[in-house]
């Protein structure tokens, strides 16, 4: 059993929807909420607040009756419950509702509490709303995004449920669930925030750093391959730049390599003899996607790690407009919905993401073309040349995927558009750069199944399973489960895709 608090880890956030533990609600954020919806139905009775008594974005200047005020709240979900495209994943909506549900439980919204208790519910029984990729601009927050999460809150709209997609009113008859209460602004509150693409976000960030470091780990095989020399690794090397994440790549990269003896040291081999060949038969410094792995892949770690920072900050925040206060016994309006904290972090994310997916296939290509590696046959085939094709072909899916996510890589950040009669002139875009994210990670775990079947076939083509160290061992004795060795031209497709799973489940 999760409980939440009134500060919710990052950790702890991937637990929950990562995991299979239900969350409670503590008693100190039920008593929260409970003081701070009390307060504004108190406070708002003769005050002109936005979105309680009046209608929304440009029509802000426009009076709602006091008999109409629920009404309101139900037209503002209908109307915007109006998304587009491919339904987001039930991981990514389940980490929206965590997020959402963290956002409206610190008190500053003025909520009423069965709203905390039926996003607990549908996080507990598996309910996933129907929530599109396409519709947000991401300003006053993820509106129509967030909109489809409270239409199902209002017991409307549809749910994936046990693996099929139903209305909402029929899984809420056979879960017993009863829809919430709307009283004074919880249609906006539910709305008017970043949860949706925090939510995507928190995902993204939890399957970079598997992506990092199954890099490292890619990485690592590649120098022990070719038997390189372990200085460009080395503590004082990389501890003569300044940088943490080039330190903590290299230090990781010796420890998975400790035990590997296919790693040299330069000063047994270059450092001692004679040495007055005029060609060296040995090559005295490796290729670059080989030798400066920490320097390029410590900017994506320092950015993983920054992005995981926003991240917490984000939903641990009052993404919301306006904000109640109840300690001051103030109710202020802004622009707390504002989503160009993660937009940034998404577009950041999704460059270093590439960068990492250039790298895997730059190594492939080492790997793959026998004139620069001068180890290994054409394609890392071990059949018949000319006659067979190795993993010719697979490179073709690693080379398009790539250039895929170089183009995906361009900025959402920057890429406002005015809308809303110019109300919200300025916007951030942040879930279609979460979204356009998790399709650049997508694309490196594709890329990096095809570097890695490619690094086994040539640590069996160059016998080297027992040199190898105990991590890149591991990793070679699991793909051999998924993929035998062949030198017979075969179907790659299915082997790609179970490699793919394995990288991500692993």
């Amino acid at each position: 059993m999760n409980t939440i608090n009134e500060f919710l880890s990052l950790k702890e956030f991937e637990s929950i929807i990562f995991g299979t533990d239900k969350i409670e609600i503590s008693e100190v954020v039920l008593n929260k909420v409970n003081e701070s919806f009390n307060f504004l139905k108190n406070f708002s009775e003769n005050k002109i607040i936005y979105g309680v008594n009046t209608g929304f974005g440009p029509m802000a200047q426009y009076r709602i009756k006091d008999e109409d005020r629920n009404q309101l709240q139900y037209n503002l979900i209908r109307s915007h419950s109006s998304g587009v495209g491919k339904p987001l994943s039930p991981l990514f909506v389940k980490s929206a509702i965590l997020a959402r549900l963290n956002t409206l439980s610190l008190g500053c919204s003025g909520v009423h509490p069965s709203v905390i208790h039926l996003m607990k519910e549908l996080i507990n029984r598996d309910i996933t709303p129907l929530i599109f990729e396409h519709g947000g601009v991401g300003a006053s927050g993820d509106l129509v995004q967030l909109a489809h999460l409270a239409l199902v809150l209002i017991g409307e709209g549809e749910v994936f449920y046990k693996g099929e997609r139903k209305l909402t009113k029929e899984v809420f008859e056979i879960e017993n669930l009863k829809p919430i209460q709307v009283e004074i602004r919880e249609g906006l509150a539910l709305m008017n925030g970043t949860s949706v693409m925090t939510g995507i976000g928190v995902v993204n960030v939890h399957n970079a750093n598997k992506l990092l470091d199954w890099s490292i780990k890619c990485s690592c095989a590649i120098n022990e391959l070719v038997k390189a020399y372990d200085d460009h690794l080395s503590e004082e090397l990389n501890g003569a730049k300044r940088h943490k994440g080039q330190q903590e790549v290299a230090k990781r990269m010796r420890d998975n390599l400790s035990d590997s003896t296919l790693v040299r040291k330069r000063e047994e081999h270059l450092y001692s003899g004679s040495n007055n060949e005029s060609v060296f038969k040995e090559k005295v410094q490796e290729y670059y996607s080989i030798r400066c792995v920490p320097q390029i892949l410590g900017p994506v770690l320092e950015t993983i790690n920054n992005v995981s920072t926003v991240l917490e900050d984000e939903f641990n925040s009052a993404n919301d407009n306006p904000i109640i206060d109840v300690k001051n016994k103030h109710v202020y309006h802004g622009g707390n919905f504002h989503g160009d904290y993660i937009s940034l972090e998404m577009d950041k994310l999704k460059i270093v993401i590439t960068k990492l997916t250039m790298l895997a296939e730059r190594q492939l290509n080492y790997l793959m073309n026998s004139k620069i590696n001068e180890i290994l046959p054409p394609f890392v085939n071990l059949g018949k040349l000319g006659f067979n094709f190795g993993m010719q072909g697979v490179q073709f899916t690693a080379t398009s995927t790539t250039a895929e996510s170089q183009m995906l890589s361009n900025p959402m950040y920057v890429h406002s558009i005015p809308n809303n009669n110019d109300n919200q002139d300025i916007v951030s875009m942040g879930t279609n750069s979460a979204v356009i994210t998790s399709k650049v990670i997508e694309n490196a775990f594709e890329v990096l199944s095809i570097e890695l079947i490619t690094i086994v076939q040539a640590i069996d083509y160059l016998e080297q399973k027992d040199q190898i160290s105990s991590v890149t061992r591991k990793i070679y004795d699991d793909v051999r489960t998924i993929i035998a060795e062949f030198k017979d031209d075969q179907v790659m497709y299915p082997f790609v895709q179970n490699v793919k799973a394995y990288l991500m489940n692993k």
